[in-house]
């Protein structure tokens, strides 16, 4: 980070520590996540946040959201908390064992990502150009997320706002593990805060079944897999690379499957992936 990147004014400096101040004082409480937000926002302006719970082979679990216009709370809610989430690159590169840390989007999206319908239903018509996520892993199986962006102006953050954030992990890192520790994190999922957001467990395992089986009564294996990568994001020459095969072979496999399937485009793939997710 450059000399110029790394100043913060002083007033916002005092305001960063003062917050910082409060959210170690609530670590044991329910509402540490508000106050962790309050501090990260006197740091570099933050418009909307998402704290979750993420633990591996389970639905995300909701703790907190500060910032989401009401217009979008529940396509956001169903994109990652009720059946999108599996499409969301953060939420597989989570599951296939992201170290913790401080990621913007465009370092965890496949090559595609910002071409995909999943990205243009979900983020762009959520009013999220790019965001970027802390995480914080508990133990083994747990990791929390704290997802940041710009949902009210559009905006990306400029690097060197990406840079301040990125600065401020191993505080967000420790802080995180204390309110796990103290039961902090325990006192919020018990509370009002996560009630709404209950472990959807059944409705997961609908949903990784559904991932699995989709096209299977039509499609071959190597072509479920494709259709798997493209819908998460990946271009053709990246589905080789994840695949092994030559470019030109996935391309067979895409026009094939979009034969079987009386498709013509990754739009109409992705509406009927949705659908399959929807049914009973």
């Amino acid at each position: 980070m450059s000399e110029s990147q790394a100043v913060v004014p002083t007033p916002a400096l005092h305001a960063w520590h003062a917050g910082l101040a409060r959210a170690m004082a609530g670590v044991a409480e329910a509402d540490f996540p508000a106050h962790l937000a309050e501090a990260l926002i006197r740091l570099v302006p933050i418009e909307s946040m998402l704290f979750g719970l993420e633990c591996k082979g389970q639905a995300p679990r909701h703790l907190y959201q500060r910032g989401i216009p009401e217009a979008y709370r529940e396509p956001l809610t169903e994109r990652y908390y009720a059946r999108g989430y599996m499409l969301d690159p953060f939420c597989l590169a989570l599951e296939d064992g992201l170290a913790e840390g401080f990621y913007p989007l465009a370092e965890i999206a496949p090559d595609d990502f910002f071409s995909s319908e999943y990205y243009k239903t979900y983020y762009l018509k959520c009013g999220s150009v790019e965001d970027s996520h802390y995480i914080v892993d508990l133990d083994e199986q747990r990791k929390l997320s704290l997802c940041v962006y710009q949902g009210r102006s559009g905006a990306r953050f400029s690097t060197e706002q990406q840079d301040l954030l990125r600065s401020a992990l191993p505080l967000v890192r420790e802080l995180c593990r204390q309110f796990d520790r103290s039961s902090g994190l325990e006192r919020c999922l018990a509370g009002d805060c996560a009630t709404a957001q209950a472990p959807l467990t059944g409705l997961n395992q609908h949903i990784r079944a559904a991932f699995m089986n989709f096209g299977s009564d039509r499609l071959t294996e190597r072509e479920r897999e494709i259709a798997h990568l493209l819908l998460r994001g990946h271009s053709v020459k990246s589905s080789a690379r994840v695949l092994d095969i030559s470019p030109e072979t996935v391309r067979m496999h895409r026009k094939h499957l979009y034969t079987k399937l009386e498709i013509s485009s990754q739009a109409e793939l992705f509406s009927l992936f949705i659908d399959w997710l929807t049914q009973p």
